[in-house]
């Protein structure tokens, strides 16, 4: 059974799967081409001021998380981007690729939550 997985973009050694870049901002020190990405959906990141805001600080993230949600169900790009997710699980594992250093607390936990709830 396919399903979304989160990746950092950083780590080494990444699974198989349809590659979505899902921050606002370009991870540093990647380049392009060692990214493989399929697809870099920065629209769908949170908002430079709630990025800004969060700080990658856990003590906001709950509040970040709930932020980040509303944000997306008021996003005009969120539900193509799901329909896209939908359509690529039917052939293979989706893979959100995100920079944060912290794999718990980050947008991407919240995305793939959110996308999570709406298939």
């Amino acid at each position: 059974m396919t399903k979304i997985k989160l990746v950092r973009i950083y780590e080494h050694e990444q699974p198989l799967g349809y590659r979505i870049l899902v921050d606002r901002l370009w991870p540093r020190g990647k380049s392009k081409k060692d990214a493989n990405l399929d697809e870099w959906a920065k629209e769908i990141g949170p908002s430079t001021e709630l990025r800004k805001w969060f700080n990658h600080d856990d003590t906001k993230y709950s509040e970040f998380r709930q932020k980040y949600m509303n944000e997306l169900d008021h996003n005009p790009v969120t539900a193509a981007f799901i329909a896209k997710v939908k359509d690529k699980l039917v052939e293979q594992d989706v893979l959100f690729l995100y920079g944060a250093k912290n794999k718990k607390h980050n947008q991407a936990v919240v995305l793939k939550e959110y996308v999570d709830q709406k298939l």
